[in-house]
């Protein structure tokens, strides 16, 4: 199976400063493994014997396309961050970055995450589209009580 190296060029690589894009990130962080969701293991098969027992489904799918040793970078990097308790967001920026990029680079196998990414994300903009609207709205109703008192 091919590998893909998750360094790309600078100027290649996408932006992901604004709040619905770290949203997405932190939902695709926050993948629970198998062990974590109480789920049962499966017995391995031989070409399984190289995974670890008790792993995920979406693991196993991440591992079996070209971006497998992205991923396994990218899962190395959260567990550490989770260790320290320290911002995933943050350490794992440009890994989870490399990743994503390597994803559209094999959008071929990795469509139907990228496809439920970007719901995810188009979902977070709305959302915080809403949230800004209510708070909007909260402020010119506020406003108003203050002009009535004066």
């Amino acid at each position: 199976m091919p590998s893909s190296d998750p360094k790309t060029p600078e100027e290649a690589k996408p932006s992901f400063d604004d709040p619905a894009s770290k949203e997405a990130i932190e939902s695709l962080n926050s993948t629970k493994t198998l062990e974590e969701t109480d789920q049962t293991n499966t017995p391995m098969t031989g070409n399984q014997e190289e995974e670890e027992e008790g792993e995920c489904g979406f693991c196993l799918f991440m591992k079996g396309g070209g971006c497998k040793d992205a991923f396994v970078a990218w899962e190395d990097c959260i567990k550490q961050v989770e260790e320290k308790n320290e911002d995933i967001v943050e350490k794992c920026f440009e890994i989870t970055s490399a990743l994503k990029l390597c994803m559209e680079a094999h959008g071929d196998y990795y469509e139907p995450i990228l496809r439920a990414e970007k719901a995810a994300e188009q979902e977070a903009v709305k959302q915080l589209e809403k949230e800004k609207e209510e708070e909007a709205a909260a402020a010119a109703q506020k406003s108003e009580s203050n002009e009535e008192e004066k």
